[in-house]
């Protein structure tokens, strides 16, 4: 959510932002609305003045004996009590309206970030590790998945139709195996608290991470109005929602494994085949509550929490700065990381390392209260992908392929594979 302050006070530069999204500007639309609001408030003070001085003056008449001048000034203070009873109503609604403009408009994006119209404006930052190299034609994860028995998209289907999968027996085991070593790093090494979270939340979690309203049609809905999460940094950042934190409990770092539920409107015809994108998907979430002093840098730094996992896996990558074209609706800068897929011969996004600034903050009420000076500031938040499960699989299975199939396990995973060296079918 935009400051409408901010707004009233620079309006050129906030349209000259949003052009850089490609948005037409909107400065105008949301003053004039904001405009007519503020002449409304003045309005309903200069009544309320207006009452209670009619007020002190029905006790005046009614001292000096003149009871049809007091019932003269009761009429007029009747009249403008409801005056300023439809008047404030009349606020509501130019109150709802303005926040409902400013609901659906992106964030803007910090200066460093590249301009662009798609995923071709965005900016390779650097690379970790090399490219494996196979003597054969190396095959994509649900072949491989498929031959070794382990991945069955046909039971998946019978029960619940397209984009969901049944992992078996080792790959199973994998699966739950990488989660549970990117818990240990991110906790153990990289210092985030892990929370367990709900997976179905309100409307106002969702709108409070700018799930809604502009992303309603990619969402899971319960009967019950609830909604199933699509990445817990709904509800790890919603943990400071409507609170006042002191800045010494800053940064706050979050981390939690969960199932996510994406509806994937607008996902028709890409990936149909294997798990990049499915349904219902797990990953590991990292989020962060910071100062505005601190998180650039700590957008940097959840960064390098995310490439750990990579690198512990020993899976090439590539940092991608994202343009603005390509960039998530709350974010204001975003770094992706681009996972090597030797099956598919390029590099997937496996994770999405975002810094908000005070944009979903100031949807949930957050603030802080700084060690110095008077009064609270919105917090800033930052959410990335600790990384995607599921993809991680894809990763380690394509990489880790062998001529016959079958996947040898990485050194990192063995511990919570029980000391297995391979899968095989």
């Amino acid at each position: 959510m935009h400051d409408i302050k901010s707004i009233r006070d620079n309006p050129r530069a906030f349209d000259k932002g949003l052009a850089r999204r490609g948005i037409e500007p909107q400065s105008l639309a949301l003053l004039a609305v904001d405009q007519e609001r503020r002449d409304l408030i003045q309005k309903l003070q200069d009544a309320q003045t207006r009452r209670n001085e009619l007020s002190k003056q029905v006790g005046d008449a009614m001292k000096a004996g003149n009871k049809s001048k007091a019932e003269e000034i009761k009429a007029e203070v009747a009249a403008l009590k409801d005056a300023i009873s439809g008047g404030e109503e009349q606020d509501r609604q130019l109150t709802q309206k303005l926040n409902d403009m400013l609901a659906v408009i992106p964030n803007i994006p910090l200066d460093d970030v590249p301009d662009g119209t798609d995923e071709h404006g965005n900016i390779e930052v650097r690379r970790w590790g090399n490219q494996p190299g196979f003597n054969w034609q190396p095959k994509q994860h649900f072949e491989l998945g498929e031959q070794l028995g382990q991945m069955d998209f046909d039971m998946a289907a019978k029960m619940s139709g397209a984009r969901f999968v049944v992992l078996k027996k080792h790959l199973a085991r994998m699966e739950r195996a990488i989660a549970q070593l990117m818990l240990d790093i991110q906790t153990e090494k990289n210092g985030y608290t892990e929370c367990y979270v709900p997976m179905l939340v309100s409307d106002k979690a969702m709108y409070g991470t700018a799930q809604l309203p502009k992303f309603v049609d990619d969402q899971f809905r319960t009967t019950d109005g609830r909604w199933l999460i699509p990445t817990a940094e709904v509800s790890l950042t919603n943990t400071v929602r409507e609170s006042i934190l002191d800045e010494t409990q800053l940064p706050m770092r979050l981390t939690a494994y969960t199932q996510c539920f994406r509806a994937e409107a607008g996902a028709a015809g890409r990936d149909t085949r294997g798990i990049i994108r499915q349904h219902q998907f797990s990953k590991v979430e990292l989020v962060s509550i910071t100062t505005p002093e601190q998180s650039h840098d700590e957008l940097e730094r959840m960064t390098g929490c995310a490439e750990s996992i990579l690198q512990a896996l020993g899976l090439h990558y590539r940092v991608m700065r994202l343009c603005t074209g390509d960039m998530g609706f709350g974010s204001r800068m975003t770094y992706d990381l681009e996972v090597w897929l030797p099956g598919q011969n390029a590099f997937r996004e496996i994770s999405s390392c975002s810094v908000c600034g005070d944009f979903q903050a100031r949807r949930m009420e957050a603030r802080y209260r700084p060690t110095e000076g008077k009064g609270t500031r919105y917090v800033h938040t930052l959410n990335g992908s600790g990384l995607a499960v599921g993809r991680t699989l894809v990763a380690v299975m394509e990489n880790y392929q062998n001529p016959d199939c079958s996947i040898t396990i990485p050194d990192a995973l063995k511990p919570y594979m029980g000391g297995a060296e391979r899968i095989s079918a």
